[in-house]
């Protein structure tokens, strides 16, 4: 089993960061960009994602560069109560490979109009876990720096 936390301060107000975190648009945008291609997530169950996430599993296939198959993963989408100002998303997931990915999302304010957003992740792969978390931390890095220029264009997808 391993933990990987990282965090960052965005230049929006909470509220507004929650907001999009709760849209598989967003997933595909921060999942996408250079890190290593593509990762994109195509609906197998349902056939499409909702306009926000609803608390219930989604079967998707992972898709590197947009493209190439890599494996099938359950995104199992929970929107925990707010609690003290403080926002939350979590994905407690699974694959063939990964028996537990508990991806948890906190997002607060800051108290001059940013936000903090943590993503924290227990991850359990038998013997690949290290392997597998090392790809992990990078990746999350590589979707906060996506979430940072997500903000600094207003939420505007397509700059």
């Amino acid at each position: 089993m391993a933990i990987i936390r990282v965090g960052t301060i965005l230049n929006a107000p909470a509220d507004r960061v929650f907001e999009e975190a709760r849209k598989p648009r967003l997933l595909q945008f921060v999942a996408g960009g250079d890190f290593g291609g593509r990762l994109a997530f195509r609906p197998i169950d349902p056939l499409a994602f909702p306009e926000t996430w609803e608390e219930r599993e989604y079967r998707v296939m992972m898709l590197w560069r947009g493209f190439l198959p890599i494996g099938e993963q359950i995104i199992g989408m929970e929107l925990p109560t707010p609690e003290n100002g403080r926002y939350f998303v979590r994905d407690n997931g699974r694959s063939a490979t990964i028996s537990r990915w508990d991806h948890l999302i906190t997002i607060e304010p800051t108290g001059d109009g940013r936000a903090a957003y943590e993503d924290r992740l227990d991850l359990d792969a038998g013997r690949l876990t290290p392997v597998i978390a090392a790809w992990a931390k990078g990746f999350y890095e590589h979707r906060q720096r996506r979430w940072a220029r997500l903000v600094d264009a207003g939420f505007d997808y397509g700059a």
